[in-house]
């Protein structure tokens, strides 16, 4: 008998065996269970200010599907998320989702969101990636990094 390697273990690299090549994907939904529905609505339309593309509602509930324009699946090992963490926000904060959001100035975003609710972690700061990141707190139980480019170094 053969040992054969746990799925996991495969290189990322390789695609598995049943298929060419993997299927196209052409749009990622986060999908978030809200307790308070309108209040996560009201925070991500129209403090965040991202766009509403439907809504659908029925007497066995309700759901609101926002713009949130490119997305990604960015995946972290715990070292990395340890980092991440340290540089955001100085210890280990974040459980095993975070939402991210490019903005065009994660500081003065970041007092917009406070002022509609959200928990500020920390304000915005400057990474070694030179963007200025926040870490928040928002509605539906999500952990929130704002990101924007850093200002350009003074000239010396």
């Amino acid at each position: 008998m053969t040992e054969q390697p746990a799925p996991d273990a495969r290189s990322a690299a390789e695609p598995p065996a049943d298929i060419d090549r993997p299927p196209a994907v052409s749009e990622m939904r986060l999908v978030v269970t809200a307790d308070d529905h309108a209040a996560a609505v009201r925070f991500y339309r129209d403090v965040l200010g991202l766009p509403e593309r439907a809504s659908y509602s029925s007497p066995d509930g309700q759901v609101v599907i926002l713009d949130a324009g490119r997305a990604t699946l960015e995946i972290a090992d715990a070292a990395q998320a340890e980092f991440i963490d340290r540089v955001e926000v100085g210890r280990r904060v974040a459980g095993h989702i975070r939402v991210a959001f490019e903005v065009a100035d994660s500081a003065r975003t970041t007092r917009v969101l406070a002022e509609a609710g959200a928990e500020v972690i920390a304000q915005a700061r400057h990474t070694p990636w030179n963007t200025m990141n926040a870490r928040l707190n928002g509605p539906a139980g999500l952990q929130l990094t704002l990101f924007s480019d850093a200002p350009p170094p003074p000239e010396a």
